[in-house]
This record gives structure tokens, sequence and C-alpha cells, in this order.
């Protein structure tokens, strides 16, 4: 993999030559899943384990959310550097074992807001479908903490069959979004399935396939998925990535083949500590996504999941991130700063507040630049 511009490397070669070459890895989806390392002494072969981090992993092996990372994504990490933005992301913490004041085990309030099993309802026009509590790798600041890597896998069809009775008896849900763990974890002809029956309610017009597939297994996203899902538009995928190091060559491959297969893809990073907290980062990032024709949607303030404290930022750094980048990317490449609200009470955006001063017919605004303009509304 190329350096991306702008951005520093961290050993990612290194690190390919220590674990497992991504060039030499097997190019099945499945290959990957199969040899994901989930274990301590997997994680100690490929990298030169801190002392937190290995209490970390033991904790994880015993308990709470599992490690799991795939070769390809291992592969991108840098083994003697904990720092690594890469390396925060799926390696186990001992921090994760310290509470944080605000932490919740279930920061959305999912659990109060299912409406059938696996079907979360907390918009009047949109429902979430969690198909699956599987995914290619387990992210340490996983709102699902609670229940992904459970094993008990995909939803049953008596459940599947409940949540689609359940959303065709409330035409005024018009938007599913289907979620996980990752629903691309599926097998294609399953996934397919899932989608046939939720489009098959007449009053379903849009449904989104929430996934990190493209992030961290991307040869899963090859041509027979496009075929198998493309007669079922029309279907936006939500991708999600974090770091610049994440848009790899092949990462490039997986997202061409969807934006070409007519899937709209938009991307949701998440805000985290010593992983993007910076406005270099982000602005690479944003326009990596924007180039392989991926809309930088949201950026989201961490949920505040139970032992993530440590990946956490304060509400004002996301605010100041938010106001550097004003100016310096065109609107497409600029999301939006968006914290959801714990106990499921919805999405709210933030932003810096440009408004110096507001009198009757006339406001007072700061621009960019500093710059302080007035502007008067019509008679």
């Amino acid at each position: 993999m190329s350096a991306v511009p702008g951005v520093p490397s961290s050993g990612a070669g290194r690190a390919r030559r220590r674990h497992l070459p991504v060039a030499a890895a097997p190019r099945d989806w499945r290959w990957q899943l199969r040899h994901a390392t989930t274990t301590v002494a997997g994680l100690e072969r490929a990298l030169a384990l801190s002392a937190d981090e290995r209490a970390g992993a033991v904790r994880a092996e015993r308990a709470g959310l599992p490690l799991r990372v795939t070769p390809y994504y291992l592969g991108l990490v840098d083994p003697s550097d904990p720092r690594c933005p890469i390396r925060r992301q799926v390696v186990p913490h001992a921090a994760e074992a310290l509470a944080t004041p605000g932490d919740l085990a279930d920061p959305l309030g999912e659990a109060a807001h299912e409406v059938a099993p696996g079907l979360v309802h907390r918009y009047p026009d949109r429902a979430l479908l969690l198909a699956t509590d599987q995914c290619a790798i387990y992210c340490r600041f996983c709102t699902r903490s609670r229940m992904v890597g459970g094993g008990v896998g995909a939803l049953p069809g008596a459940a599947l069959r409940g949540a689609v009775a359940w959303l065709g008896g409330h035409p005024e849900v018009r938007d599913v979004i289907v979620s996980g763990g990752d629903p691309l974890a599926l097998g294609t002809d399953r996934l397919e399935r899932l989608v046939a029956a939720v489009r098959a309610v007449p009053s379903v017009e849009v449904i989104r396939l929430a996934t990190r597939v493209p992030v961290c297994l991307p040869m899963r996203v090859d041509r027979a998925l496009v075929r198998a899902l493309r007669p079922h538009h029309p279907l936006w995928v939500m991708t999600h990535f974090n770091h610049p190091k994440e848009l790899t060559p092949e990462a490039t491959r997986a997202l061409a083949l969807l934006v070409d297969g007519g899937f709209p893809v938009m991307n949701q990073t998440v805000l985290l500590a010593g992983v993007n907290d910076a406005a270099a980062t982000l602005e690479a990032l944003f326009r990596g996504l924007v180039r392989r024709r991926v809309r930088p949607y949201y950026l989201m303030q961490m949920d505040p999941v139970s032992g993530t404290g440590h990946l956490r930022t304060p509400l004002a750094r996301g605010v100041a991130l938010m106001e550097a980048l004003q100016g310096r990317l065109s609107g497409i490449a600029l999301p939006k700063l968006i914290v959801d609200t714990p106990g499921g009470m919805g999405k709210v955006p933030l932003g810096p507040d440009y408004v110096v001063a507001r009198a009757p017919g006339r406001t007072r605004l700061r621009t960019h630049r500093g710059v302080e303009v007035e502007y008067l509304d019509p008679a």
C-alpha cells in the first residue's frame, strides 16, 4: 500500500512483513475470517504488545467484547507502536476495565426501543434491523459491545419474519438500516434473502447496509455480492472509515465495485482520541473518500459505551475540529458533526457558532477567515 499523502507512515510495511503480507494473503474473504486473530497468543505473534495491551487482550479472551482482527486489517498495524491509529481501534487495552462517568452498556437505548426481535424503532420513518451479532473485526469502541460477538450468529428466520411483519404493519417506516454486527459478514445467499424480505415490504423505500467490511475485509465485496444485491435497489451502503491509512488499494477496489454497481456510498467516521482527532488527519481522510466517490456523511461523537473512556474526546474537541475544517474542505467533503444522545433520544448536530450578534432584521456573522459580516433580512 502506498503512503497516504500528508499522513506520516506508522510502519505498516513492517507490520506486513512481520505478520502476513496482504499481497500474499488468499483473496477468499472466508479464509480471512477463518484466520482472524482471536487470542492473546495470536496477537503476540504479530505485535510487540505493551503491558496495557496484553492485560486488555487477556481480559477480552475471558469476558466482554471479544478480540478479532482479520489478517488483512492486522497487516495495516504498526507492530511496534501502541500509538498506531489502526492498532488503537482493534487491540484491547487495560483501560477497558475502567469506568468513566456517563458510561452506558446500551448508550443508544436500543433494547428499550426494540419492537420485534432484532428490530429497533427510534425514529418515526426508519427502523434498524440487527441482522447478525458477528463482525469481521471487533472494534474496541463498538456501540453494541453488549451483544456483538455473542456467538448467536445470523438473525433466525422466525425473528426475521416477525420483523418483516412489524414493518408491514407500520407503513410510516420508509427506511430500514440493516446493521448488526456486520451484515456483510453473512454469506451472500443469506444476505440476499434478508434484503429481499425487507424489500418485499411495499412501504419500505430505501434500505441501507451499515458495514465496516470495505475497511477491514474488502475482498468480501466482489462481483457476486454486487450482482446478488443490485436487483434490490435503492440500496445505500454506509461505510465506516476512520483513518486515511484504511484507504488502501484493496479498499479502493471494493468501493469502486459498490459505486459502479449503483450503490450510493456514505461514510460515518467516529471521532476517536489518538486515532483521528487532528484536523490534518480528518482532512486527508475526507479528501480521500471523496476521491473514491464516497460522501463523508457524519463525524460521530463516540457513544459513551462502557469501558471506552480512553478513546472518547470531549464535545468541544469535535466542534473545534469542524471549525478548523470549515473553509478548508468543500461542502461535499465536510460531514456533519453528530451526537447520538444517550438513552436513544436521537441524533443532534453540533458545530461552531458563527453568529456574533442578532438584532431585528440583521445578523452579524463570523466567517471561517475570522471576518465579521452583517447580513440583512429582506424588508
